[in-house]
């Protein structure tokens, strides 16, 4: 499909999304979601691709869900827009493939939450996040009041929810909303790079840790170390056999 709001550019395993709505400050409206999904469909089935990164284009990551669209929906709409975004947002959380935020700019409500949704974040210096739907009389709708206390901590993220306050990048490391804050000139290029890094491991191997993760945080303790032990002892005939084998013979495995 033709895409009108997203760019795509594919380098050395890692594809990078650019949302592109600079004048709308990239906010989320009906047309990124049909646009997204087929994406995530097309990089999750190709082979070149192992890491995918999303960011914003112009001073904006997303500043927001599209207030214009939404002002004229009814509730039945508005129903209808929370569980497209959120189905979406719930598919690059459990995507085989690891995703990263490298959050340029503003990253507010539906943008704090695709953020949130994403493996993990790297911000810029000028990165701002929040989630201001009080202001309007409403709530979160992409599932930000389930991941945010989840990631930060009940206490902080209800600081974030109930106020709707801005925080900076700064703030967002210290409470682990981010895992680095970087110059804006560096933030793609150390997107880029810990992509690579990880697009050499094994394949699988990350395919798997992601999963392992991502549904441990989602159950108990005990029957999340008996999956991982299934996910470890499956990988020895194939491509821990072959990184094993690699390491003692000081080679680089072939995936």
């Amino acid at each position: 499909m033709e895409y009108e709001i997203l760019k795509l550019n594919v380098q050395e395993g890692a594809a990078v999304i650019t949302i592109s709505r600079p004048d709308a400050l990239n906010a989320l409206n009906s047309r990124f979601f049909k646009e997204l999904n087929p994406l995530l469909d097309d990089l999750s089935a190709r082979p070149d691709v192992r890491v995918i990164i999303i960011t914003g284009e112009g001073k904006a990551f997303v500043a927001g869900a599209d207030i214009a669209e939404m002002s004229a929906m009814t509730q039945a709409q508005g129903k209808e827009f929370s569980r497209v975004g959120q189905q979406t947002f719930r598919r690059l959380e459990l995507l085989d493939k690891p995703v990263i935020a490298a959050v340029n700019g503003f990253a507010l409500g539906g943008g704090c939450e695709l953020a949130l949704a994403c493996d993990f974040r790297l911000a810029s210096t000028k990165a701002k996040f929040g989630q201001p739907e009080v202001n309007l009389g409403l709530t979160p709708g992409y599932a930000g009041t389930q991941r945010l206390p989840r990631l930060i901590g009940a206490g902080n993220a209800l600081a974030m929810l109930l106020t709707g306050d801005m925080i900076g990048a700064e703030e967002a490391l210290r409470i682990g909303l981010v895992q680095r804050v970087l110059e804006p000139e560096q933030l793609l290029e150390k997107a880029l790079e810990m992509a690579k890094t990880i697009a050499g491991k094994g394949p699988k191997a990350v395919q798997k840790v992601k999963k392992l993760v991502r549904r441990g945080l989602e159950t108990d303790f005990e029957k999340g170390c008996l999956l991982e032990m299934d996910e470890f002892s499956s990988l020895f005939e194939n491509e821990g056999s072959e990184g094993m084998k690699a390491f003692l013979e000081k080679r680089k495995p072939q995936w």
